[in-house]
C-alpha cells in the first residue's frame, strides 16, 4: 500500500514538473511582486508624521523597549514618565530640498516628521532607574523591576 501511495505521489510530481505550462514562471512572479509593491504608491513628498515600530522584551531584571528610529538624532528625542505612562516623542527631519545644489526628491518610502508613542508601565517598574540609549538607529529603553515592591504574595488563612 505504501509503495502504491509513494509511486502515485512521485508520478504526480513528475507530471507536474514535466508540464511547464502549469507552473507559474519566474517572470510572472517577478512582475506580480513589482505590481503589488508599487500599488502602495511612494510619493516624492516627505510625510508630516509617522509611528515608529516598537518591540517589548521581558528579562529577569525587567522590561526592554526598542524603538526603530533610523535617522533620528539624540537631540530630537524626548523621553518622559508621567502618571504611569512612558512618553517618547521626537522628530525625524526630512532631507533639505531647497537651494541651488539641493537634491530633488524623486521617491520617498521612509517616513519623516514628528512622532509620539505612549506606553503604560506596570507598577513593578522602578521609574527612577529607567535608562535610555540611542545606538545605530534603535532607541533602547531599559525598565528595571522595582525589587522593593511586592507584586505577589500568598497569605495564609488562619
Amino acid at each position: 500500500m505504501f509503495n502504491q501511495l509513494f509511486s502515485y505521489h512521485t508520478m504526480a510530481t513528475i507530471l507536474y514538473n514535466n508540464l511547464p505550462a502549469l507552473r507559474p514562471s519566474r517572470a510572472f512572479n517577478s512582475m506580480l511582486n513589482e505590481v503589488l509593491r508599487d500599488s502602495v504608491a511612494p510619493t516624492a513628498k516627505p510625510s508630516a508624521s509617522f509611528v515608529p515600530q516598537a518591540d517589548v522584551l521581558e528579562t529577569s531584571q525587567g522590561f526592554e523597549l526598542h524603538l526603530a528610529l533610523p535617522g533620528v538624532a539624540k537631540e530630537d528625542l524626548k523621553v518622559d514618565f508621567q502618571e504611569g505612562r512612558l512618553e517618547i516623542s521626537g522628530e525625524r527631519k526630512a532631507p533639505a530640498t531647497e537651494g541651488e545644489d539641493a537634491p530633488q526628491l524623486r521617491r520617498i518610502e521612509t517616513r519623516y516628521g514628528t512622532f509620539s508613542r505612549s506606553f503604560r508601565l506596570p507598577d513593578t517598574v522602578n521609574v527612577t532607574a529607567i535608562d535610555a540609549q540611542l545606538t545605530d538607529g534603535i532607541l533602547r529603553v531599559v525598565l528595571p523591576f522595582d525589587s522593593a515592591k511586592t507584586t505577589r504574595q500568598h497569605i495564609e488563612v488562619r
